[in-house]
């Protein structure tokens, strides 16, 4: 509902914001109307604002209007829309000015609009980037002096080859930014496998006149290392790139690049490629630094579980103590408190602390039907590890029953399935020699299986 989504929008504001938009609401230029900045107000300073709460505050003497006060809030969410758009461009300032020189172009004022196309260019130039973004404003700005020149001296080609060669930056850039994110996304890591479009850009790419353009040799090599997944120089080969070359890309670009080396350590890990445990929790860490796992300014519960498992792995246990109180408060408020538990519990398992994890488990609420199953199965290695068979039974029956009632994704629903086939055949199993051996190759053969590891040891 579009009240709902004002309500929302005005909650997401910093400080900062919600005093700028303040200001927005009192300029008679965006807004003319007086209830619109009222119903900011009473919106800001209401905990939790509702339509009737809002009604009593703008119209304290007046019967409640459902209709009425659901078309202020659809106006005010309009207007906050168009403040966000004012924002953003405020923040896109230097590029103004070549809107700015086309619209004094057009008035045939020539003055300050060579004025305002060398501001353009120079702030350009000036600012680190060089990504599709730059190359895009670059082929905006190239265009404008071909369209310029083409009518002072019809004969001069020169502006229409730089707007040639600036085009193709754009092109080239962004499309090997999506065949990276394709490449990641979808596993596809031979070379074979991938069509013959993207073959003939990566060849574009790789001509000799790209070579030293960071947008372009920078997305090259995170290709040959998504490619080339056993491939260690590759990947090596792109870590110097991505940091020798970090002030190009934009934090959004960064992000990405750390997610395709994290991606790498995670599947060199799983193929048991040494000191790669350790080489992701170093992506990690240099990730956190550099402020590129936040998603406006939220840390994904589901990151949050992989750097604690990957501190875990690496046994640094007082760096994982000390990022789970660091970084907690960046996760969504919905998710904290389940997260902060179950991470919690899984460093108290490592510790062998047992009546901690115990504690921390069976307070916890666990809405998130993944993060229920995962909870559960550290309670089941609990059990093992203190021999409370009947608790271990009780917890897979607890389990199996919430798979029957729960739709939980494919992939996920099979390990589990596994993880307690597997734990009832080990916990059935005598001690014959010969099917133990059985059970062991089945469980070594399982490909969807998370905790091998863990059943092997069972049986050890």
């Amino acid at each position: 509902m579009q009240e709902i989504g004002v309500f929302r929008l005005i909650n997401s504001f910093s400080t900062v914001e919600t005093r700028a938009a303040r200001r927005f609401l009192s300029a008679a230029y965006f807004n003319t109307r007086a209830d619109m900045l009222e119903l900011f107000d009473a919106i800001v300073r209401t905990e939790k604002p509702e339509k009737k709460i809002l009604w009593a505050i703008l119209f304290p003497s007046t019967p409640y209007d459902d209709t009425r006060i659901r078309l202020l809030l659809s106006y005010l969410n309009r207007l906050m829309e168009q403040f966000l758009l004012v924002e953003d461009l405020k923040m896109e300032d230097y590029s103004l000015k070549l809107k700015l020189a086309v619209i004094y172009r057009h008035r045939g004022i020539s003055g300050q609009y060579e004025r305002s196309m060398k501001f353009f260019q120079k702030n350009l130039l000036a600012q680190p980037q060089r990504n599709e973004n730059f190359y895009g404003l670059q082929r905006l700005y190239e265009i404008e002096v071909h369209e310029t020149e083409l009518i002072r001296n019809p004969t001069n080609t020169a502006p229409f080859r730089e707007l040639a060669r600036s085009t193709d930056l754009f092109y080239l850039t962004g499309r090997l930014r999506l065949i990276c994110l394709e490449l990641s996304q979808t596993n596809v890591y031979q070379a074979d496998a991938m069509g013959g479009l993207h073959l003939d850009i990566i060849a574009l790419a790789e001509r000799t006149e790209w070579a030293d353009l960071p947008g372009i040799s920078t997305y090259l090599a995170a290709i040959r290392m998504l490619k080339e997944e056993g491939n260690h120089k590759a990947y090596e080969d792109f870590l110097k790139k991505m940091e020798r070359q970090k002030f190009c890309f934009s934090d959004d670009e960064m992000r990405e690049f750390y997610k395709f080396s994290i991606n790498h350590c995670i599947r060199s890990a799983n193929r048991g490629s040494a000191g790669m445990e350790e080489e992701l929790l170093t992506q990690y860490r240099k990730a956190l630094e550099g402020g590129y796992l936040y998603e406006n300014g939220v840390l994904s519960r589901f990151t949050f579980h992989n750097i604690v498992a990957a501190g875990l792995r690496c046994n640094e246990l007082k760096w994982v103590q000390d990022f789970i109180e660091r970084y907690q408060e960046f996760i969504e408020p919905e998710y904290r408190d389940s997260s902060v538990s179950f991470n919690s519990a899984r460093l108290h398992f490592t510790r062998r602390a047992f009546d901690k994890v115990l504690l921390l488990l069976q307070k916890a609420n666990y809405n998130d039907p993944l993060l229920y199953l995962a909870a559960k199965t550290l309670l089941l290695k609990t059990y093992f590890a203190l021999d409370e068979y009947d608790l271990i039974h009780a917890n897979l029956d607890a389990m199996r029953n919430y798979l029957q009632r729960k739709k939980v994704l494919g992939y996920h629903r099979i390990n589990y399935q596994n993880i307690i086939r597997f734990t009832e055949r080990i916990l059935n199993s005598s001690h014959d020699r010969q099917q133990r051996t059985a059970l062991r190759r089945d469980i070594e053969s399982e490909v969807v299986l998370t905790e091998k590891e863990w059943l092997l040891g069972l049986l050890d």
